[in-house]
């Protein structure tokens, strides 16, 4: 799943990370965040990256030369990164283009639209989205709760297909299987301790 509007008053979707350098011609292997590659990659299309500001490509826009699939991998060209040395130093950045709303992807969503969605487990309403977070290895569901273990009653939902299965913007909700202890504690050793004493007596 790939949420949109990271920048507030601009929409944009991600749609892929920068994984590795492949090659010696500036070429980097490609995690897609989109079901379309082929026409995201066109030569000539422009990403905004997220980078560290350390980054010698923070603020800096990329340009498409190529792209192609090369045993099984989708690998890119950018304008102005011709060796491997400059393909190095874009690695884990992650690219970013300007969306048009009314062009919608299969499971991609602008962050405002999931904003204040109930969060609903097993058919109770267990929270509401506060914001979405967005990190190189996923993105988070930031949930307000009013129960749970959740310190400040916030709790950090995976963004995975496996625990958010269904995303119901008409509705007003999302549905969550989370693992158990997301939403609540898990008894503790010494909690379970005399319950497995009482068993053991009881076995005697």
């Amino acid at each position: 799943m790939v949420p949109k509007d990271r920048n507030q008053g601009k929409n944009q979707l991600r749609v892929g990370r920068l994984v590795k350098a492949h090659g010696l011609k500036g070429a980097l292997k490609l995690e897609l965040y989109t079901d379309n590659p082929e026409r995201r990659f066109v030569p000539g299309a422009a990403f905004t990256l997220q980078v560290p500001e350390a980054s010698p490509w923070h603020g800096k826009e990329l340009t498409v030369r190529e792209y192609r699939v090369m045993n099984g991998n989708p690998v890119v060209f950018f304008a102005d990164v011709d060796d491997r040395d400059g393909a190095e130093s874009l690695v884990k950045a992650i690219l970013w283009i300007d969306q048009d709303e009314n062009e919608i992807e299969d499971d991609a969503w602008f962050d405002h639209q999931l904003v204040g969605l109930d969060v609903v487990r097993d058919d109770v309403v267990v929270g509401r989205v506060a914001r979405v977070e967005h990190f190189p290895a996923q993105d988070l569901l930031i949930v307000n709760t009013s129960s749970g273990s959740a310190t400040g009653h916030e709790v950090m939902v995976p963004f995975v297909s496996a625990i958010v299965p269904t995303v119901d913007v008409a509705g007003g909700r999302v549905i969550v299987t989370p693992p158990p202890g997301l939403f609540e504690e898990l008894p503790d050793a010494a909690d379970a301790e005399p319950d497995d004493a009482a068993d053991s007596a009881a076995s005697e």
